[in-house]
């Protein structure tokens, strides 16, 4: 009789470290599985910020050829729009990215998955809205920087161009971008929520 007891406890012990070794696994894969959803637009962000430094670091280094104060306006906020913006938009989608799905409390997890995802989805929305205020002065600057020496400002007729096959371009890349995000953001909070 004991040894059926010694026996009955040993299975007991395996089966609950095994419970727990499938408890492990099964989180370690969630949290790769959630990682891998944001692996590629964070691949794709990453270049478009080495993109957006470099425009801004040569629209810096050429500044000294916006010689009125509404093409340095234009410049200056030019600059900061292709810094700011990508710096926002990495370190949010790096805070969304490293939520441990394994080392904390699931509902605790819902929760910072939940204000990340805000965060991600609101700096994409303020992106695409200044993004139309970048098509206006972004024109100009590289115009007058680009070798043209042109004032745009004083040249009407390119506006009636310009802005309209851009106004249609933005809105057809903001659509299928924010259109992206919000189906990762999706995908990635079923993932979490298959666990719960």
């Amino acid at each position: 009789m004991e040894e059926l007891e010694k026996l009955w406890t040993q299975i007991s012990e395996e089966l609950e470290s095994q419970k727990k070794l499938n408890k492990n696994l099964i989180m370690d894969m969630t949290q790769t599985k959630y990682v891998n959803k944001f692996r590629k637009i964070s691949t794709y962000e990453t270049i478009g910020a080495v993109i957006c430094f470099g425009a801004a670091i040569y629209i810096i280094a050429q500044f000294r050829l916006l010689d009125t104060w509404y093409l340095q306006l234009c410049g200056a906020f030019t600059v900061l729009f292709l810094i700011v913006l990508p710096v926002l938009t990495l370190q949010s989608l790096q805070k969304i990215q490293n939520i441990n799905i394994a080392g904390s409390d699931m509902k605790q997890t819902l929760v910072s998955f939940e204000r990340a995802k805000k965060r991600v989805l609101f700096l994409q929305r303020a992106g695409i809205y200044l993004s139309f205020l970048l098509m206006i002065t972004i024109l100009p600057v590289a115009a007058k920087i680009l070798g043209k020496n042109k004032d745009l400002f004083q040249e009407a007729g390119l506006w009636y161009i310009y802005i309209p096959i851009m106004a249609i371009f933005l809105i057809v890349f903001a659509r299928w971008g924010y259109g992206c995000y919000k189906s990762i953001t999706n995908s990635a909070e079923n993932i979490l929520k298959e666990i719960e």
